[in-house]
């Protein structure tokens, strides 16, 4: 994760935080174990929890676990977290993101917590994370909306880290490039 400071006031949604253990399906104790560990011992989908929390028991989990795991969390946010309801296209899904971090957040949000912008391209995109999540995290969700929105007409869709910039290197963002 980046160093980003993470004012106290900003909070995340517990549908979201949920996740974490769709994630770790064979680990399920282990994953609720580590979130009271980090300060949610009880987790309400409807709840809000500290991000702070959030993204320290993240980090142990990755820490702990593995990026492996940390990417099948991931893959399970766009499952759980709120999204925009009229979605229809991967495009449409990957230029929502944003939307869909912001609706998940609560607090001050004047750029504390970073998000996600989608570039298009002719088959394909890039999308820049300069949030303070993992990037295995990041790629997880990305790798999910690709499979759930694959274009009709195409076989396969593919999400590579960009070789440039990387929050695990401390950079402040993170590039993947979508192409299909």
């Amino acid at each position: 994760m980046n160093n980003r400071v993470i004012p106290p006031e900003i909070q995340v949604l517990g549908q979201s935080i949920m996740a974490m253990v769709g994630g770790m399906e064979l680990l399920k104790s282990r994953a609720m174990k580590i979130l009271a560990e980090n300060g949610i011992p009880q987790l309400e989908p409807q709840g809000w929890y500290p991000m702070r929390n959030a993204l320290t028991a993240i980090g142990s989990i990755e820490q702990k676990i593995g990026p492996v795991t940390m990417r099948a969390v991931g893959r399970k946010i766009p499952e759980h977290a709120k999204f925009p309801p009229e979605i229809r296209t991967l495009e449409e899904a990957l230029g929502s993101l944003n939307v869909a971090y912001q609706m998940n957040h609560r607090g001050q949000q004047s750029g504390n917590i970073g998000g996600y912008r989608f570039e298009t391209a002719p088959h394909g995109g890039r999308m820049i994370c300069d949030n303070p999540y993992p990037c295995n995290f990041d790629h997880g969700i990305i790798e999910a909306l690709c499979e759930r929105f694959r274009p009709k007409d195409a076989m396969w869709v593919r999400v590579e880290h960009a070789p440039l910039g990387c929050r695990q290197k401390g950079g402040m963002d993170c590039t993947y490039l979508i192409s299909w």
